[in-house]
């Protein structure tokens, strides 16, 4: 069989490298792919601005399977096309990926389904914006619409600034439908894991994710510094119930909705006085949440794709390795905002080398170098432990291998 993988992050490198171990594969495709994927795939050159000939490429090559995973392919309708194409496609139309382009959809699709998450309003007025954080107090949460970014504010001071920043200086561009402000939840934040075929839901697993440059609650939340899975705050058996009763729930109201999705499922959850809060969602494979979960994972994930396209997810059981996982990311900036530029990455083979680590490229890329990319998230690095202190260990001990200017990362990953 052949597959082909949507995208050149991370995520995408993560899945490359589990489908080339599967019994089923005899080669892996990736467009636009990076240098990293390079290595364990073919990649090739056609891209958003081209998707017949994606399809085109999928009827030659006699493609088996295309998994869609990054937003400007999905955005673009890949999977409506494939699918009228009748080329057989893993991931969420244009309809179910709503959830991951817009937090007021989803959080309007939660308050209309009685799905309980935190409450919000949504102001399109900076003025009002800022009358209502006087009128409410802190702390509380500011999201946009996209997917870019989250201010916890611990003061009205700060609130304020955060939404001047969003609303009058465009600092992440056009709002969109508003900004989110949303009440603060005070508990343990989880993050799930689940694939449908639209009428099964299969948990996976749990992740806890660290999605800020230390440990501080308060500050804009960017992309995620590192991950540890399985979450040491849930049981096996609770982070089951938690994802049948999160997921169940989403699955029902998607079907209400009458959409359809057959893929991976991520949500973002706050346990607050033992309650579950629902406070994002998308229905794709997320970062670094695949990076973190896919080198635990006993089962073929072929096995797992294909029972997602043939529908019958509830004839599969998911087999994981008796191991914690711990990722770090490593970045090229030091949260300045400043790019490190492309300096050479030294030491990457030998970190590579190292016992129990995978190391996943998040450059889009496809050169076959060893140069980091200008962006801010570089590397994916992450390790297998028979406990959290030892793949800790192997994770930083990997990490510290690598060295290129600007380099940074978190250092207390899994010890906090």
């Amino acid at each position: 069989m052949k597959a082909l993988i949507l995208g050149g992050s991370g995520r995408e490198h993560a899945i490359a490298w589990k489908l080339a171990q599967s019994s089923h594969i005899e080669r892996v495709y990736c467009s636009p792919g990076n240098s990293g994927i390079a290595d364990i795939a073919d990649c090739i050159t056609t891209g958003t601005d081209d998707m017949q000939a994606l399809v085109d490429f999928v009827k030659f090559e006699w493609i088996d399977l295309t998994i869609a995973v990054s937003e400007p392919f999905i955005a673009s309708g890949v999977v409506d096309l494939f699918k009228k194409e009748g080329c057989r496609v893993l991931g969420p139309s244009r309809s179910a990926a709503r959830p991951g382009f817009s937090r007021i959809f989803t959080k309007e699709l939660l308050r209309h389904h009685k799905i309980q998450t935190a409450g919000y309003r949504v102001f399109s007025s900076c003025l009002q914006a800022e009358e209502h954080v006087r009128l409410k107090g802190t702390p509380l949460v500011i999201k946009t619409d996209t997917s870019d970014g989250v201010y916890i504010a611990g003061s009205v001071e700060e609130a304020v600034s955060a939404l001047r920043l969003i609303m009058k200086e465009k600092a992440f561009g056009d709002i969109g439908k508003g900004v989110i402000i949303e009440d603060k939840l005070h508990g343990e934040e989880v993050s799930l894991l689940a694939c449908t075929d639209g009428k099964t839901v299969l948990p996976l697993t749990s992740i806890k994710i660290y999605s800020t440059e230390n440990d501080s609650d308060d500050g804009w939340r960017m992309q995620s510094t590192g991950a540890l899975s399985p979450s040491p705050a849930f049981t096996r058996e609770t982070e089951q119930e938690l994802a049948d009763r999160i997921f169940g729930a989403v699955l029902k109201a998607f079907q209400s909705e009458g959409i359809h999705i057959r893929g991976m499922l991520s949500a973002k959850v706050i346990i607050d006085k033992g309650l579950p809060y629902l406070i994002s969602l998308q229905c794709n494979f997320s970062d670094p949440e695949t990076q973190v979960v896919l080198p635990r994972m006993e089962t073929d994930l072929m096995d797992i794709a294909s029972a997602i396209m043939d529908e019958r997810l509830s004839e599969i059981r998911i087999e994981w390795k008796d191991a914690i996982s711990v990722c770090v990311v490593v970045s090229s900036e030091n949260g300045t905002g400043k790019s490190a530029g492309i300096p050479e990455i030294k030491g990457l083979e030998a970190a590579k080398a190292m016992e129990n680590i995978m190391i996943f490229q998040n450059s889009p890329s496809s050169r076959p170098t060893h140069k980091a990319s200008s962006g801010s998230s570089i590397l994916s690095v992450n390790a297998l432990g028979s406990n959290l202190s030892e793949a800790r260990d192997r994770a930083y001990a990997a990490v510290g291998e690598m060295q290129f200017k600007g380099m940074h990362y978190r250092s207390d990953i899994g010890k906090t």
